[in-house]
């Protein structure tokens, strides 16, 4: 017996020895959604480095009733760089060097983490640097970023195949099990999440058919969402409903969901004859196979309320979306 137990711990030794088990654990990453940290020096920071960094990160996100810049950026030295600050979920580092290059690395001191090292020769060929990947830079910790928010809310979600409205369509998005169904008809779905109070976040989804071009270049888009608020989304008072705000024209864009060509649309709604109103997103995909548009679509109402964060849980959300 005692042969027995010294051979299983000889071999657990082993095991525990062998270099291709010796893997790094990372510590959990920390720091909010949509906040980085930026690794400069205090003197650039404050000259002409700072100020085009700043264009670029604290871009007011678009079609919210209030400013909201795209991200809380902080931001310290170098030698301050320590223990304290490695575990941050986005870093982006600045620095003068002996080649213009620019790198993205995961997972370095924490995770999940992204960090993106520009070096340049010169402050203005930083600058240039900086200009040039603005949008990979943006990119880069917004799809990082969107993972993440998955990760966390969709541990549990409705199960697709139980919602009437996508089984018939053929089509399904994860929702979060903290919101609940509010109507199901079979090709209109409608969820919401309660924040607190009155306050609210909505998910809505239907499809159309393409019956013309405008349908298929996103010329329709509005007056689609329209129809849909007067059908399905009443205001609590009557001949009320949801409508695009007229006095604001929406922001689109063409882009892929799911691997087929769309439409992301960024707004502000309101309801028809009431003080109601919030900004929404919504994605109007090309779904040829059938001829039709698939929109997934959510909306916030949080008067006086930073909405930022809870528009981009709503992206996470939406880009879910799965086409059969």
């Amino acid at each position: 017996m005692k042969k027995i137990t010294l051979i299983v711990v000889f071999i657990s030794l082993l095991i525990a020895c062998n270099p291709a088990n010796d893997k790094k654990v990372l510590k959990e990453a920390n720091g909010r959604i949509n906040s980085l940290l930026v690794v400069i020096k205090n003197s650039e920071w404050q000259g002409d480095l700072g100020n085009e960094l700043r264009k670029i990160l604290a871009e007011p996100v678009l079609a919210l009733p209030q400013p909201e810049s795209q991200f809380e950026v902080s931001q310290v030295p170098l030698e301050s760089f320590g223990s304290m600050f490695r575990a941050t979920r986005n870093v982006l580092s600045i620095n003068l060097g002996d080649e213009n290059s620019l790198t993205v690395s995961t997972n370095v001191y924490a995770a999940p983490q992204k960090i993106i090292t520009i070096t340049g020769k010169t402050k203005e060929e930083l600058i240039d640097l900086i200009k040039t990947n603005s949008k990979k830079i943006v990119t880069e910790f917004k799809t990082s970023d969107l993972a993440t928010v998955q990760r966390n809310i969709l541990k549990k979600f409705w199960d697709p195949t139980t919602i009437k409205t996508f089984k018939e369509q053929g089509y399904s998005i994860k929702i979060p099990r903290n919101y609940n169904m509010v109507d199901d008809t079979g090709d209109f779905v409608w969820y919401r999440y309660h924040i607190d109070g009155a306050n609210s976040m909505e998910i809505i989804t239907y499809s159309y058919p393409i019956e013309n071009e405008n349908d298929e270049n996103g010329n329709a888009i509005v007056a689609h969402r329209d129809s849909i608020g007067k059908k399905h989304i009443p205001g609590q008072i009557e001949d009320s409903h949801m409508i695009t705000e007229e006095a604001f024209t929406p922001h689109i864009f063409e882009v892929s969901l799911d691997g087929k060509k769309a439409f992301e649309t960024r707004g502000k709604w309101e309801v028809k004859g009431m003080y109601m109103a919030g900004p929404f997103l919504s994605y109007s995909v090309i779904d040829k196979a059938k001829n039709r548009v698939v929109v997934v679509e959510g909306l916030t109402y949080a008067p006086s309320v930073n909405k930022r964060d809870y528009m981009f849980e709503i992206e996470a959300i939406l880009k879910t979306l799965k086409i059969k």
